[in-house]
């Protein structure tokens, strides 16, 4: 593992730490903690974010941190190395997918707007010998489509399924392990089902390009620069894993900062560098600039999907929608209604706090969501326009130089650089719909559900809650 990262990991690790030592020096901290939570109290010092602690050794095994070390800086120059060395057979093809939300770090830190960053950064990856450079923007659009897809079926089937309702957007990995580890049942099956932006572009890398490239999957390394550090964990699950081929859809995660550290430690001039276009999966018939989504949240799943049930359940267009506070500004609801009757009910939930309420509610059926936009990190709201994603403040770019906070003026700037890009609805994104033709054989089909889908498994019995965390 990387100087880089092993320092993260005892920044996102040192109060968890404190708490594990605590544990082994007194067993019976385990059984107070069990009896505080049972009756709904908490320990303020030992009350953590479950997105603070996912590389807690307590918590993550061997072979998840062994996977986890596998996707550092180290390892993406040995690959490099690799490729340098006269032994051909061993050469990867070295595939780098952009998160939009990451773009707008190093604008900042580069000075430059957005587009001009990009390409800077472009620039820099292909001088290391990256062949190809893309953004995940077309796989968030992929993610969107089917979301929407999936709550309008869902929403369809609610008298005769319980399980149908609320459903709960998948695309933040710390919040998916909690579910599985944590609250099993009660939760998975509300799970949608649509892949993230992340592992969407594992699929169209590793089997579309590589089809069009005339590549065989496992000769291509594919790299993803991501805001949050619990992406890594998201690359190494077992269904993102093809054991036939030995290969992974997505083979390793960096976060922004890593990125920029590896930057600094070589000493590179922004100036210096030669600005090169990103690549386009679909090649020159690719679209030509950077768009973003419109809506908060990751990728504004909430809002893509109640526009779009409004307008196919109900025949009204949405055009703007408005937040109301429930307990905090990271607890928000929207609601839509017609004559005096409220036809749709959706909430923002962002922070472990937040979403403890939410479970504490659901196991008392007072929840009266249709669909809940899920994010562990707080600050989803943290915004100057409600209209910037919390994925912005990831703890893979957003923390301050002393580590532990979020940065809050490198964040606003990352905000007001993200928020100039158009927005682009991936509806009338004509490459969407030209790859669900040539890749998928057309929405709805076998292959865009096998291909853009997944399931979410209850794993509570297998991985035990860790007695000394409170939740």
């Amino acid at each position: 593992m990387s100087e880089v990262s092993i320092a993260k990991r005892k920044e996102k690790c040192e109060n968890c730490t404190k708490q594990c030592n605590k544990k082994q020096s007194d067993e019976g901290t385990s059984s107070l903690h069990e009896k505080d939570e049972a009756n709904g109290e908490s320990n303020e010092e030992s009350q953590m974010l479950l997105s603070a602690c996912l590389s807690c050794d307590g918590c993550v095994s061997e072979e998840e941190s062994l996977k986890i070390s596998q996707q550092s800086l180290d390892e993406v120059d040995r690959i490099l190395a690799l490729n340098k060395k006269c032994d051909v057979s061993k050469h990867k093809v070295l595939v780098v997918s952009l998160c939009p939300q990451s773009l707008p770090f190093f604008a900042v830190k580069f000075g430059l707007d957005i587009p001009e960053a990009t390409q800077k950064l472009c620039g820099y990856l292909k001088s290391l010998g990256v062949q190809y450079v893309f953004d995940t923007t077309l796989a968030a659009g992929f993610s969107i489509l089917e979301s929407q897809r999936e709550f309008v079926q869902r929403y369809r089937r609610r008298h005769h399924d319980s399980h149908a309702l609320p459903m709960f957007t998948s695309s933040c990995p710390g919040w998916i392990r909690y579910a599985e580890r944590v609250l099993g049942t009660l939760v998975t099956p509300h799970i949608c089902t649509a892949r993230s932006p992340q592992q969407l572009m594992g699929c169209l890398v590793k089997d579309y390009f590589t089809k069009q490239q005339k590549l065989s999957p496992e000769k291509v390394y594919h790299m993803v620069v991501a805001p949050c550090f619990d992406k890594k964990l998201e690359a190494i699950r077992e269904e993102f894993y093809n054991s036939l081929l030995e290969n992974r859809d997505v083979d390793c995660v960096l976060t922004s900062a890593e990125i920029y550290c590896m930057m600094e430690r070589r000493k590179v001039s922004v100036e210096e560098l030669v600005s090169v276009p990103l690549d386009h999966v679909l090649g020159e018939a690719g679209d030509p600039g950077l768009v973003r989504h419109e809506g908060r949240g990751s990728e504004g799943f909430l809002e893509h999907v109640f526009k779009h049930a409004a307008k196919e359940l109900f025949g009204l267009d949405v055009r703007e929608i408005t937040y109301k506070n429930v307990r905090n500004r990271d607890f928000q609801e929207v609601s839509l209604e017609r004559d005096g009757e409220t036809l749709l009910q959706f909430a923002a939930v962002y922070g472990f706090r937040n979403i403890q309420t939410l479970v504490h509610r659901m196991r008392k059926g007072r929840v009266p969501y249709q669909l809940v936009e899920v994010l562990s990190c707080p600050g989803g709201n943290m915004t100057i326009s409600n209209l910037i994603p919390g994925c912005l403040s990831g703890r893979g770019q957003a923390e301050s130089e002393a580590g532990g906070r979020v940065d809050k003026a490198l964040v606003q700037q990352m905000e007001e650089a993200y928020s100039s890009l158009p927005v682009r609805l991936p509806e009338v994104n004509p490459s969407l719909h030209t790859l669900y033709q040539d890749w998928l054989e057309g929405q709805d089909s076998q292959q865009a559900n096998a291909v853009l889908h997944t399931q979410y498994k209850n794993q509570s019995h297998i991985h035990t809650q860790p007695p000394h965390i409170q939740w």
